[in-house]
């Protein structure tokens, strides 16, 4: 197959930690379709990671805010790591992220809100540009609420109070105590910024995702030459991995590298006093799925034969 760009092999080698020639090999022979090479070169042993990299271009600021029962978290991006140092542009970071704490998750309606001068965060983010002279975005905005409890956040590496790269809100309902309650919420925030999970239980994994990975399970346990029998019990022991990798309160909590999230949360209700349920939890990393143009990618494909150029 002639078609296969080097956009395409790149994408590939990222996701997979394999090899360039491995990586269009796997693409002809599944047609260029992404996720089946992804599986393709698990399948065969070639493949170094199971899921894509997270490797991002972007720069600018995420910036969290709580307010009791509710929280909002903001990605504001620019061109240079540079701007995220500008007085200017952390401010302006701050006051989007206390809008989106008011009007709640949709970028768009937020871009409209004003502030108390009667200016738009759209023509704000406007204005900043002319100044600075650098292109900037508001991406994205989530927020979260409870009835009771506590919506906690936590900024990683904060380069100023709720700015940063990493951000993440943690949402828990309880009548509990409140400053127990901020505690609990602030320190599963901070293991939700180290463990990176992709969902809250496991009624909450994709289940299409799950149904690949069983797959790649399924092949690797035949590979192994076990027994059908044997081989699907393999396969149950490495869904059940799979869990304990991807949902937050099958994980091992990384501060005390033991217990599960969900008997840490169990354990707090005591100091706290009543019952705790971990209703939701958001976590974002600057630039994260925005992908990086790197010059020297194609000409290094460009010197292997038959790869047309992006």
């Amino acid at each position: 197959m002639s078609d296969i760009s080097t956009a395409d092999i790149k994408n590939l080698r990222e996701a997979t930690g394999a090899g360039m020639m491995d990586c269009k090999k796997a693409l002809v022979e599944n047609a260029n379709n992404m996720e089946a090479a992804i599986d393709w070169l698990r399948k065969k042993g070639l493949s170094s990671a199971a899921k894509k990299s997270g490797r991002v271009a972007a720069e600018g600021l995420v910036a969290a805010v709580s307010a009791g029962t509710k929280g909002a978290v903001i990605e504001l991006n620019a061109e240079t790591d540079f701007v995220a140092r500008n007085e200017h542009f952390q401010n302006l970071a701050k006051s989007i992220a206390t809008a989106a704490l008011e009007q709640g998750k949709d970028v768009e309606t937020l871009k409209q809100s004003k502030n108390a001068e009667g200016v738009a965060i759209a023509d704000q983010i406007a204005g900043l540009i002319g100044t600075i002279g650098e292109n900037m975005n508001l991406r994205r905005s989530s927020q979260l609420a409870v009835t009771e409890g506590v919506v906690a956040n936590y900024v990683h590496s904060a380069i100023s109070a709720g700015l940063g790269k990493i951000a993440v809100l943690v949402a828990l309902e309880s009548k509990g105590e409140k400053a127990a309650l901020e505690t609990l919420g602030k320190q599963i925030a901070m293991h939700i910024a180290a463990a990176r999970p992709e969902a809250l239980s496991i009624a909450d994994v994709d289940g299409e995702k799950l149904e690949r990975e069983r797959s790649v399970f399924k092949e690797q346990a035949i590979a192994s030459g076990k027994p059908a029998e044997i081989a699907e019990k393999m396969v149950e022991g490495r869904v059940r991995k799979y869990y304990e990798e991807v949902v937050l309160l099958e994980q091992i909590y990384v501060i005390d590298n033991k217990t599960k999230i969900s008997q840490v949360i169990a354990d707090a209700e005591k100091t706290a006093g009543s019952p705790i349920k971990l209703a939701g939890f958001v976590c974002y990393r600057l630039g994260e799925g925005i992908e990086k143009q790197e010059s020297d990618f194609a000409a290094e494909v460009a010197a292997a034969s038959g790869i047309v150029a992006a």
